[in-house]
């Protein structure tokens, strides 16, 4: 009876050993998926704050004033434009080339 006893006492001690070892195992996995979830609030946060200054960056007035000023653009107007007119013969013949080499067109 007694051996029983004692082999009893062994498993009894080794299964509340396992026991504490699975709880503080659990309590580590635990705080690990705390910090993992902190983790992935603070990179959305980021994110969305990325998106808004990819947006504002873009904007089209943010981009015409970098362009104005910055690179020193100033807006097409018609007086400063300049049409490329083709006259008759050199139409025909740059169609005749262009038939005649099998390409479908362009300005050449």
């Amino acid at each position: 009876m007694g051996r029983v006893c004692i082999l009893v006492a062994i498993i009894l001690m080794f299964s509340s050993l396992s026991l504490v070892t699975a709880r503080y195992q659990a309590r580590q996995l635990y705080d690990q998926l705390d910090r993992y979830r902190s983790n992935s609030r603070d990179l959305e946060i980021d994110w969305r704050r990325l998106q808004l200054d990819r947006a504002a960056e873009s904007s089209n007035a943010k981009v015409d004033r970098l362009a104005r000023e910055e690179l020193k653009m100033t807006g097409v107007t018609p007086e400063r434009t300049v049409y490329v007119t083709r006259s008759q013969s050199s139409t025909a013949s740059a169609s005749g080339e262009a038939k005649s080499s099998g390409s479908t067109g362009g300005v050449r």
